[in-house]
């Protein structure tokens, strides 16, 4: 938990997106437990591996961390192939391997996107990231928020407190 560097990356590049308003929920429950956990999303991201904007991006975001969480929205019944281009254009072996993930669904539907929450659980093993066992589906989140986005379900809130006191100890 000591020396723990945590960064929460939102799995989409759409602007405005639900799964930023999750991840800006998450934020503000690291910063009550003491832990700063910087927000970011891949709007802007660029796919070109050899850009200064990516290289900055790899060193800034994904180098340093030890923790990560990551907010990923339901699409087509998977995770985003922005944020699988992402892992793909990494340097593997220098930001993914001993690390530890959090993981998070988000969806307008039911399923609060657990089957992509699978999928990338087995990609991050691939990689050798520890996932946390508790993994979060979160259905229906447009239901589950105010104006603001912000999430004031209380047995979401529930939920999301217990996983992210896991991880601190994870």
């Amino acid at each position: 938990m000591n020396g723990d560097i945590y960064k929460i990356i939102v799995g989409t590049n759409r602007v405005g997106s639900n799964s930023r308003k999750v991840g800006s929920f998450y934020k503000s429950v690291f910063l009550s437990k003491g832990i700063d956990a910087e927000l970011v999303t891949l709007e802007n991201f660029s796919l070109d591996p050899g850009s200064e904007a990516f290289l900055s991006f790899q060193q800034e975001h994904l180098k340093p961390v030890t923790k990560f969480i990551f907010i990923l929205p339901e699409y087509n019944g998977s995770y985003p192939g922005i944020f699988k281009s992402m892992i793909d254009i990494t340097d593997i072996k220098s930001c993914w391997p001993g690390k530890k993930a959090l993981l998070v669904g988000v969806a307008t539907g039911k399923g609060g996107n657990i089957r992509g929450l699978e999928h990338v659980t087995g990609v991050l093993n691939y990689l050798k990231v520890n996932v946390l066992a508790n993994k979060l589906p979160i259905s229906t989140v447009d239901k589950l928020m105010d104006a603001e986005g912000n999430i004031i379900e209380p047995s979401t809130i529930n939920s999301i407190e217990q996983q992210v006191a896991e991880f601190i100890y994870f």
